[in-house]
């Protein structure tokens, strides 16, 4: 069932890992798809395993935390397009370091990219959002940004900035009918394992009930239904696909 045929959805960081995932679902689903990464490669890698899919799709090599590219890429995926209806915030970096020794430049970039770089896509969007008559934003959290993990403030605070960026917009959005929400993924297995250590992942998996990292697929499965029409009652929300983590 094609559930986002006709629809125009933007997937940020959408090279590997969750955002390579959602840009395949969502198009999977019937939506033309702007892929978004820093990396050309992987960004035209997604688009062509979409085209053999009998998908559409363009990429769009942008630096999110800059607000020239971002505005440069919107004015790209809707020339080529003609209207923006999803919009996906993913993009983002992990970074494991003692509080102590998280540097000036350290902090900016972190919040640069996740925080400001969903702010310079939301606000580059939104005239063309507000164009659709069943616009979807969905921010990527984490449930960093819920509880908090140490030797990750500056990734925790950055993702609780998103959530409440979230609940603030979707209030302000709401009489434009365009509905944002959340996801608030806990450890899935992507290359950013790569940076968690043996032990945290070990203590980890025994807090979380299934006794399993999540699949990229996990995520994706909910996000394209936050994009679908079926989701218009939900707004402002904060879900989090974790294996019962928060339980």
């Amino acid at each position: 069932m094609n559930e986002l045929t006709g629809k125009v959805g933007l997937v940020t960081g959408a090279g590997s890992g969750i955002g390579r995932a959602i840009a395949l679902e969502l198009a999977a689903q019937g939506a033309r798809i702007a892929v978004n990464d820093v990396r050309e490669n992987t960004a035209r890698s997604v688009v062509s395993d979409i085209e053999k899919n009998g998908g559409a799709a363009i990429a769009c090599v942008a630096d999110v935390s800059r607000r020239s590219s971002v505005t440069e890429m919107i004015e790209a995926v809707v020339s080529r397009f003609g209207r923006l209806d999803i919009v996906v915030n993913n993009a983002g970096f992990g970074q494991y370091v003692a509080f102590e020794d998280i540097g000036d430049d350290d902090w900016d970039r972190m919040l640069g990219v996740h925080l400001k770089g969903s702010f310079n896509v939301i606000q580059a969007s939104l005239s063309h959002l507000k164009a659709s008559p069943t616009a979807r934003i969905i921010n990527m959290a984490s449930v960093a940004g819920l509880t908090g993990t140490p030797t990750h403030c500056h990734y925790s605070a950055a993702k609780a900035g998103i959530i409440g960026l979230t609940k603030a917009l979707a209030k302000e959005l709401a009489p434009h009918g365009i509905t944002v929400n959340a996801l608030a993924p806990g450890l899935i297995d992507t290359p950013f394992v790569n940076l968690v250590t043996a032990k945290l992942i070990e203590v980890y998996l025994e807090r979380t009930p299934l006794k399993r990292m999540g699949t990229p697929e996990d995520v994706s499965w909910v996000c394209a239904f936050l994009a679908s029409e079926r989701s218009s009652f939900i707004t402002g929300q904060v879900i989090s696909p974790n294996g019962g983590f928060l339980i």
